[in-house]
């Protein structure tokens, strides 16, 4: 993979603050914890955060994460959960 721009800005190992737009559920913050543990392992405190209607959640959740190649397979694998919409 050829270095970036993104790769000469950071300094890997960092923390990475995901947002996770997702419909509703009890157990989104599960699902998406699942997920960086297969990637990233380590002890999350997602912040979860209701839409105003209350259909969707929001919930932010900080990774450290290795290099660009690491954020982008991490933003692929959450976008793959089945409730996620968004990820930013």
């Amino acid at each position: 993979m050829q270095p970036t721009r993104f790769d000469q800005l950071v300094d890997f190992p960092s923390n990475f603050t995901f947002k996770i737009m997702g419909v509703a559920s009890d157990d989104l913050p599960d699902q998406i914890i699942e997920v960086l543990q297969q990637h990233a392992p380590g002890d999350y405190a997602p912040s979860v955060k209701p839409s105003s209607k209350g259909n969707y959640h929001s919930v932010s959740v900080v990774v450290t994460v290795e290099s660009q190649q690491h954020i982008e397979t991490l933003y692929r694998s959450l976008a793959a959960i089945e409730d996620v919409r968004y990820v930013l």
